[in-house]
């Protein structure tokens, strides 16, 4: 199920539809994805937490977006693929990981662009 959601990123505002994961799909991730079929994942927890990811087995690098209950950005990072940990500087309530393909572009040079 997509599920269209907004944050502000260097005074810009960015929409994006993201699959909502379900248990399995906080597991799994985009792991074992292709880069081109993959689409942008969401992960909502209940309560603030410090999650840490990894990209093991992801192929390709992708946009990790950590925000709060009010979809402000806690964290922002780039990731490359075969990581081990990567985590928030603090807790956040959302996790949204964007694949850096075709399909994602346009965020992706929105959000380099403000990175530098």
């Amino acid at each position: 199920m997509l599920k269209e959601i907004s944050f502000n990123y260097k005074g810009r505002k960015i929409k994006i539809k993201a699959k909502n994961c379900n248990f399995l799909g906080k597991f799994f991730g985009l792991m074992f994805k292709s880069r081109e079929k993959s689409e942008a994942l969401l992960f909502e927890f209940r309560k603030p937490v410090k999650i840490k990811i990894h990209s093991l087995f992801v192929f390709f690098p992708f946009a990790a977006i950590w925000l709060d209950d009010k979809n402000k950005i806690v964290d922002f990072k780039f990731v490359k693929p075969f990581n081990f940990i990567i985590s928030p500087k603090k807790p956040c309530n959302k996790l949204i990981e964007i694949p850096m393909n075709r399909k994602y572009y346009g965020i992706i040079k929105l959000l380099r662009l403000g990175y530098a």
